[in-house]
C-alpha cells in the first residue's frame, strides 16, 4: 500500500492557516482538529460523569451533591492535561517548555473551551461518532509522538540525551500522559470538589489502556524506522540480519509518520470497538482497561 495519499494530507493538514499567519503564529489545520477534538471530548467525559454521580446518588439514597461546574476549573484540567507532561520532563531534560515562550498555544486551547462550553448540547459518546474520530486521533497522535517529542531530545546538546533511547521513550510516555495523571489523581474531571484518589493508571490493569503503551511504543517504532538515534540504526540492522535481509536505509520522516498514524489508527480504533462492546471480551480480557 502507496503512503503517499497519506503523506500528502498531512502536508496539507500542517500549512499554517492563513488568518493565524497575519499574526506571526504557525497554528495548522491539524492543531484546531486536536483542539477542539480535546476540548468535546472532555466535556462529554464530564457531562457522563456527572450522570453516572447522580444515578449513584439516587441509588444509594445519600445527600452527595455535585459540585458547580466552573470554567476556570475545566480550563485548568485542560491545560494539564495538555502540558502536565511537558512541564514535568522539561525541568528533568533542562528544556524549556513550550508554554512558558509562546502563549499562542494556551491561548488557542482556551478560546477553544470557552467556545465549546457556550454549545448547548453536545451528543453523548456513541460508537457511531467515536469509531471515525478514532482516525482522527490516530493521525493527530502520529503528530506528537513522531514529529513534536522527538526533536528536542535527539537534538539535545548533551550527547548522554541524545543519543538515549531510554530518554526518548521516557519523554514520550511521559509528556502523552502525564496530564492525564494529574488530573486523575486529583479527580479534576468528577463533577465532586477536587480530592486526591488513586488515578486509573495506577489501578488494576490500568497501564494496560491504550494511551499508554502505545505513546513509547510509536516513538521507538518511528526511531526505528527513521534511525533516529545510533542504537535505533543499530537494532534495525540487528532485526534485517535476524530476518536474513540485506542492508537497510532509514525511512523518510514523512513516510514513517504516515505509517505510524495508520497503526495508531487501527489501534484506537479497536479500542473504541472494545469499549462500546463490537468486540466481545470474555475472561481475563474484560478486566484490560482499553481507554
Amino acid at each position: 500500500m502507496s503512503l503517499q495519499p497519506f503523506i500528502s494530507l498531512y502536508r496539507y493538514a500542517v500549512e499554517p492557516i492563513p488568518p493565524f499567519t497575519r499574526f506571526g503564529t504557525k497554528v495548522c489545520t491539524l492543531d484546531l482538529v486536536a483542539v477542539f477534538r480535546l476540548c468535546i471530548a472532555l466535556r462529554q467525559m464530564r457531562e457522563k460523569l456527572h450522570a453516572k454521580h447522580c444515578q449513584r446518588i439516587v441509588r444509594e439514597n445519600r445527600l452527595a451533591l455535585a459540585e458547580e461546574r466552573s470554567f476556570v476549573r475545566d480550563t485548568c484540567a485542560l491545560l494539564t492535561i495538555v502540558f502536565g507532561g511537558e512541564a514535568i520532563i522539561g525541568p528533568l531534560l533542562g528544556i524549556t517548555p513550550s508554554f512558558m515562550f509562546s502563549g499562542v498555544s494556551p491561548g488557542l486551547y482556551i478560546a477553544a473551551q470557552a467556545i465549546v462550553e457556550y454549545i448547548p448540547v453536545l451528543p453523548s459518546m456513541s460508537l457511531s461518532t467515536e469509531l471515525p474520530l478514532s482516525i482522527v486521533d490516530g493521525f493527530t497522535r502520529a503528530m506528537l509522538l513522531c514529529s513534536l517529542i522527538p526533536p528536542p531530545v535527539i537534538t539535545h546538546t548533551s550527547p548522554m540525551i541524545a543519543f538515549s533511547p531510554w530518554a526518548l521513550l521516557l519523554s514520550s510516555l511521559v509528556i502523552t500522559n502525564g496530564g492525564f495523571f494529574i488530573t486523575n489523581m486529583f479527580s479534576f474531571m468528577e463533577p465532586t470538589p477536587l480530592i486526591l484518589t488513586t488515578p486509573d493508571e495506577l489501578k488494576p490493569y490500568g497501564w494496560t489502556a491504550t494511551d499508554i503503551w502505545t505513546a513509547p511504543l510509536i516513538t521507538g517504532l518511528y526511531a526505528l524506522l527513521t534511525h533516529a538515534q545510533p542504537f535505533w540504526a543499530e537494532f534495525h540492522g540487528l532485526i534485517s540480519t535476524a530476518l536474513r535481509g540485506g542492508k537497510v536505509s532509514p525511512m523518510d520522516p514523512e513516510s514513517a509518520r504516515a505509517l505510524c498514524a495508520l497503526i495508531l489508527a487501527v489501534l484506537f480504533c479497536t479500542r473504541t470497538a472494545r469499549n462500546f462492546g463490537l468486540i466481545w471480551k470474555k475472561g481475563v480480557t474484560e478486566k484490560i482497561k482499553i481507554q
